[in-house]
């Protein structure tokens, strides 16, 4: 949900093209939504200051309380110890 979250900041900001049925595209895509939990938020508000962007680090918790790896090619990312695809 932080991914989407920032996409539709970004594109009612003109920052990104919007997506007309983002939630379509997503499902159609085989992506499955994970929730943003208060466990997620307070682990995410916790983090070391390495990465300022607040939809990053929340990526950042989410991988670390998940067990998941972030896709990205952000290299300030490394300092969390998450496993990234794609640097």
């Amino acid at each position: 949900m932080a991914s989407v979250w920032e996409i539709a900041i970004k594109a009612a900001l003109g920052q990104l093209s919007p997506v007309p049925d983002l939630a379509a595209t997503i499902e159609a895509h085989g992506f499955v939504p994970l929730e943003i939990t208060v466990a997620h938020a307070v682990a995410a508000g916790a983090l070391p200051l390495h990465h300022r962007d607040p939809f990053d680090r929340m990526l950042v918790a989410q991988a670390q309380i998940e067990g998941m790896v972030i896709v990205s090619r952000d290299r300030r990312f490394a300092p969390y110890g998450v496993p990234v695809l794609w640097t």
